[in-house]
């Protein structure tokens, strides 16, 4: 029963570490439970303990916060859109025009203030504010 305590302390306290490490060592004390349930005498238990402990830690810990790391990476919508290619379908100048992006008509304005970019120029997408591509023409 002791080992039961324990390992679900140790899981509910990982809410508070986020680590991982309390979660192992749960997981084991849980692994624990087990085997003294089964009337194993204790340094079976104990064994049982450590064994798993030290596994879930060098082993499954790493995995899982990569996992859950990588979903720090993931792109926006908007991310995805910047340096991206784009068409003009309407004259782009430093106030207004439209080009053509992923297949759906925005709202533009060129990059440089001085460029003026005619219908069928090919632009890199800089920047997006709002609804309106901020573009610069390809070389």
């Amino acid at each position: 029963m002791v080992w039961l305590i324990v390992g679900v302390l140790l899981i509910a306290a990982e809410v508070l570490s986020g680590d991982f490490v309390l979660l192992m060592l749960g997981a084991a004390a849980l692994a624990a439970a087990g085997s003294a349930a089964l009337s194993a005498p204790i340094w079976v238990d104990v064994l049982v303990f450590a064994a798993t402990s030290l596994g879930l830690i060098t082993l499954a810990r790493p995995v899982l916060k990569r996992r859950l790391q990588s979903g720090d990476l993931a792109l926006t919508n908007i991310d995805r859109l910047l340096g991206g290619s784009a068409v003009v379908v309407a004259t782009v100048d430093a106030h207004r025009g439209q080009v053509k992006l992923n297949g759906e008509i925005w709202s533009a304005r060129s990059f440089d203030d001085t460029q003026v970019l005619e219908p069928g120029r090919a632009v890199t997408v800089m920047d997006i504010s709002g609804a309106t591509a901020i573009v610069l023409g390809e070389s």
